[in-house]
């Protein structure tokens, strides 16, 4: 199985799934220039055991929240993708619950909304059709769907505290330990765990593509418990942002006791924004507040935090457009990228609301 990582034609796979995006990245294009020797340098590295990881880049980002964001150098991300790719994320991705999103192919935010979007219909037609058979049986009269109130219920929303800067790497270590039981693959992850620069052997860098897939892997284990031990139908959780759907809050609180002692035991705790809430007040989950309604009915709304940052940004692209530091192009490249994410919920007059913002800003330069 290692030889899956450290084979030629993956090595060189694992390059331009690197290099995708990185066009005028210096350390990428130097590798680029001697692409196949370096390539043959790496694998021979790695099936030696002498590869060593070099300097990661920090910086912080400050969209949507500010994180402090750790990026390794680009050889790194090479041996990065193809541990990933070739033995990781085949060996760990049909342990995942279905309604595991983040860092899996052909998931994501969308996926996560529509599978939330799901969860919250099942729940209301369920209840309507118990109520319906229970009135059928006792000849009770029909009431309208808007009276039924199929949709009371409950939603605990969870939130893990600072959850890649709290990941302990020996309990990491453990379970991929128990994964692959290889000498070899144990110590390529390792050696990319401990470089991290972080004290006391705790947190794992945002920016590495193997912290996402570890992050998985430590709660996977949460996962099939909340799922096959709590018997929660209404489950999905898109990395360390999770949420519980049931119609009993006294067992949701008690779901809540679970969570809480099994995330003690990982040195983990859910911040202050996890709460219970009544379903009819919706839930803020991948950016969009999504609810219920007396009918059915499944609105999705765009938060207003992030309608509140797209008129900031475009008025930053303004300036940064009159000062000749950025171009037309991506301005509407930026932009088309967030009208694409805000169609995805109901979300038409606002989005009518913002092209007109956008054409008083940019429209005289469309052209451009």
């Amino acid at each position: 199985m290692y030889e899956e990582i450290y084979g030629f034609s993956n090595i060189k796979r694992a390059f331009y799934n690197s290099r995708h995006g990185k066009l005028n990245n210096p350390s990428a294009n130097k590798f680029e220039i001697n692409m196949l020797t370096e390539c043959v340098q790496l694998s021979d590295e790695l099936k030696d055991r002498h590869y060593s990881t070099g300097k990661s880049n920090k910086f912080t980002v400050y969209y949507p929240k500010e994180r402090n964001i750790e990026s390794c150098p680009f050889k790194d991300k090479i041996v990065q993708h193809s541990y990933c790719d070739n033995v990781l994320y085949p060996m760990v991705c049909n342990k995942f619950i279905y309604d595991n999103y983040a860092s899996q192919f052909g998931k994501g935010i969308h996926f996560g909304l529509d599978r939330l979007q799901g969860h919250l219909r099942h729940y209301f037609f369920s209840n309507k059709a118990a109520a319906e058979k229970y009135r059928r049986e006792n000849n009770l009269p029909f009431v309208p769907v808007e009276q039924g109130h199929y949709a009371d219920g409950w939603i605990l929303k969870c939130d893990i505290k600072k959850f890649f800067a709290h990941i302990n790497h020996d309990l990491v270590k453990e379970k991929i330990h128990k994964l692959f039981d290889n000498a070899d693959i144990e110590w390529l992850s390792n050696i990319i765990i401990d470089s991290v620069s972080i004290d006391n052997g705790v947190g794992l860098p945002i920016g590495y593509q193997s912290s996402q897939l570890y992050a998985l892997i430590l709660l996977n284990d949460m996962d099939h418990l909340i799922k096959e031990k709590l018997h929660i139908k209404g489950y999905g959780r898109y990395v360390d942002d999770f949420y519980l759907i049931h119609k009993d809050k006294a067992y949701l609180q008690y779901c809540l006791k679970v969570i809480t002692e099994y995330l003690t035991e990982y040195g983990l705790e859910l911040n202050k924004k996890t709460q219970i809430l009544p379903m009819k007040n919706g839930i803020d989950f991948l950016g969009f507040h999504t609810y219920l309604t007396d009918t059915g009915k499944v609105v999705c709304k765009l938060r207003k935090r992030s309608k509140e940052n797209v008129k900031r940004k475009l008025k930053k692209f303004a300036k940064c457009y009159s000062e000749g530091t950025m171009t037309m192009r991506k301005i509407k490249d930026s932009y088309c990228s967030w009208r694409a994410h805000a169609s995805y919920g109901n979300t038409y007059h606002l989005i009518r609301k913002m092209d007109n913002y956008y054409f008083e800003l940019f429209g005289q330069h469309f052209n451009d």
